[in-house]
């Protein structure tokens, strides 16, 4: 079936839907990952978005139960050049199109994607509408205008307080939009865990009494979350403190820094990152539109990574506190595992009597 993206600059790409076939509005973003559809499609953080796989060919090692990163798919679309219809891997257990499908998401294939990329590119993030028939203008232009995507984390934030037991440090995780792959790291290193919804009181964690605090990755502007940057400010001082991606961005507005979009963000699993403690570079995994103002930060906070394709900040730490963050994924899911040192850092900093310049080994 014919179908078409409208980009609210009036951009028109015209293709074949497959999936699930319904109208549907969204923030249309790209991702230059190779691999790693299935965890895209599934990861938090992408909630309200349409998401554009910049490699040409997706979907030929079709799909399985196990390596999704949430319950089910968040992206409100995802927009390739070409699916594969016949997958071949001994891991599949269905078809993109069959899980896009049962999945209730619109996927738009044909369309050139190296193109749709460069206005991106160019003219920075948008809205986008995809349609499988015509509509007025007007009526176009009404659904683009009216979209936002401000209650992403409370739509994708676990609702009740849950456990999952283990031998070691006890850790109270915030949920902005968590992956699967955070939680798995987390219990790799027999931490017990308790998951708290983002709304959650200062005095509600403090309670169960943890070792450490963990501030999850999740979608949208930071800024919006002002209840939650009062928590984590409550939090400061009181435990240590880990914040990943969204969390990040939080505990820097927490600690009296400041957030700004990026004009079309970092999105990918090949993003080098330059380690300024150590001196090393990683090549990274990322999904965020939005940075840490690295003018507004406290003398207090010291930046300890750069993005090596802008020079934006990738991670902080506080000159006296065990308090420290990143912005890229040391989880990945997809993407390389350069930096999966940063949980076993943060077992390290729950042990207490560390020095500061340890904080990011």
């Amino acid at each position: 079936m014919k179908a078409k993206l409208i980009l609210e600059n009036g951009n028109v790409f015209e293709g074949e839907a497959f999936g699930y076939i319904e109208e549907t509005v969204g923030e249309v973003v790209f991702n230059t990952g190779m691999t790693g559809y299935q965890e895209i499609l599934t990861d938090p953080s992408y909630y309200g978005q349409m998401v554009v796989m910049t490699y040409p060919l997706i979907g030929n090692y079709g799909v399985n139960l196990e390596d999704i990163e949430s319950s089910c798919p968040k992206v409100k679309a995802l927009i390739v050049r070409e699916w594969a219809s016949k997958p071949s891997n001994w891991r599949c257990e269905m078809g993109l199109e069959g899980y896009l499908k049962e999945m209730k998401v619109m996927g738009l294939a044909g369309i050139d994607t190296r193109a749709l990329t460069k206005i991106l590119r160019n003219h920075g993030t948008m809205k986008g509408i995809i349609l499988a028939e015509d509509a007025p203008v007007e009526e176009i232009q009404r659904k683009l205008k009216i979209f936002h995507n401000d209650d992403a984390v409370q739509k994708v934030t676990t609702k009740e307080t849950y456990r999952i037991e283990g031998a070691g440090k006890h850790i109270a995780v915030i949920d902005f939009g968590i992956k699967e792959n955070i939680l798995r790291s987390l219990r790799k290193r027999n931490c017990r865990l308790t998951i708290f919804p983002a709304d959650i009181e200062a005095e509600q964690i403090l309670k169960v009494n943890p070792d450490g605090i963990f501030l999850s990755n999740g979608p949208g502007d930071p800024k919006i979350l002002v209840k939650t940057i009062e928590t984590i400010k409550q939090l400061i001082g009181k435990k240590p403190i880990l914040g990943i991606c969204l969390g990040h961005q939080l505990l820097a507005l927490s600690l009296g820094g400041d957030t700004e979009r990026l004009k079309f963000g970092h999105r990918g699993c090949n993003h080098p990152v330059k380690d300024l403690i150590n001196n090393r570079v990683y090549i990274t995994s990322q999904n965020h539109g939005y940075v840490v103002n690295k003018n507004s930060l406290p003398e207090n906070v010291i930046i300890t990574h750069i993005n090596l394709n802008d020079n934006t900040i990738e991670g902080m730490k506080h000159r006296d506190l065990p308090i420290f963050s990143v912005q890229f994924h040391p989880e990945a899911s997809p993407g390389p595992q350069d930096t999966a040192h940063i949980f076993d850092t943060f077992m390290k900093s729950l042990e207490g009597g560390f020095k500061c310049q340890e904080i990011i080994a």
